[in-house]
């Protein structure tokens, strides 16, 4: 089966957008982005009961003539996909994430091994999916030009709260100040990265907190972030992102991962944890400096080429 088109189905969320598009490329297929919601109040009712038909969804879906590879991800995209796949079931809908609804509602469901879910459409991932290429950083401009060549650099990538970290200054403050005592005080260059999700009041803690002795970038920037990743000889990203910390095993770089207290029980992230340590890809940040190396990670190149064969 063959598309001559995708299109790209998520709430516009950073981590949902590199994962649809990450798997796009790998496929190699033109595609576009859709965002999509559900009016707020089917936000509220689990998303089984959410009927199938455009009046629930708060966006204009195009009308697809032409067979379609549809690809969402998150809750608030799956009724969007079920009502293109209903208009047409010449399309072929995937969905990224465990959609918590039947699984025969899609082609195909591509799904973390931390989901913990099994199926006869169901293809499991080590980590999330993402655009990220090795090219793409090793070929990204200098966005650091005030920091100077030779330099030991150490990166730090700032989430933001969600159901399970909430993200408070107290938990921030314990990781600056392990930064502070194994990188700045071994006269480390730091970086500071903010995503969608970064609070302004997490940024503002980070800048009163560390003054002149970071490079704190607050808007969000892939320029900034590749750079990043391309210079930093250490890599810290904090536990609430298992998207960015699945981007970074992409550099092969090493990655510690800044912990914080949960709100709740969270199996599905300590489970993500334990993997990503066990495949020797990150260590929890701790008291000390090491160093270690493993196999870049390239999970949505391996998944694309299922995901062709399939397709055969």
């Amino acid at each position: 089966m063959r598309f001559n088109s995708c299109l790209l189905l998520t709430e516009g969320a950073h981590g949902m957008i590199s994962q649809v598009e990450g798997l796009a490329k790998a496929l190699g297929i033109n595609f576009k982005h859709c965002n999509v919601n559900l009016k707020s109040f089917w936000k509220k009712i689990p998303i089984n009961f959410v009927p199938v038909r455009r009046g629930v969804v708060s966006d204009d879906l195009p009308n697809l003539t032409e067979p379609t590879l549809l690809i969402s991800c998150g809750k608030n995209s799956i009724i969007s996909s079920l009502i293109l796949k209903k208009e047409n079931p010449n399309h072929f809908n995937i969905h990224i994430q465990n959609p918590k609804i039947d699984f025969s509602k899609f082609d195909l469901v591509v799904a973390p091994e931390h989901d913990q879910i099994q199926g006869e459409n169901v293809i499991s991932t080590f980590g999330a999916l993402h655009y990220l290429t090795k090219d793409e950083i090793l070929n990204s401009s200098n966005y650091f030009k005030n920091i100077k060549d030779g330099n030991k650099i150490v990166t730090l990538i700032l989430g933001g709260p969600n159901r399970y970290y909430e993200f408070s200054n107290l938990d921030l403050e314990k990781i600056f100040l392990q930064i502070q005592k194994i990188f700045l005080d071994n006269n480390f260059s730091l970086i500071i990265i903010a995503s969608r999700r970064t609070p302004p009041s997490s940024i503002d803690f980070a800048k009163n907190y560390f003054l002149d002795k970071a490079t704190i970038v607050s808007e969000v920037s892939k320029e900034a972030y590749l750079s990043s990743l391309k210079i930093s000889n250490y890599l810290i990203v904090t536990c609430d992102s298992t998207s960015m910390i699945s981007e970074c095993a992409i550099t092969q770089k090493p990655i510690f991962v800044g912990m914080m207290k949960p709100l709740r029980a969270n199996k599905r992230f300590q489970y993500f944890f334990d993997s990503f340590k066990a495949k020797g890809i990150t260590r929890d940040l701790g008291d000390k400096i090491e160093t270690w190396s493993y196999t870049a990670l390239e999970e949505t190149n391996r998944i694309g080429k299922i995901i062709k064969e399939r397709l055969k």
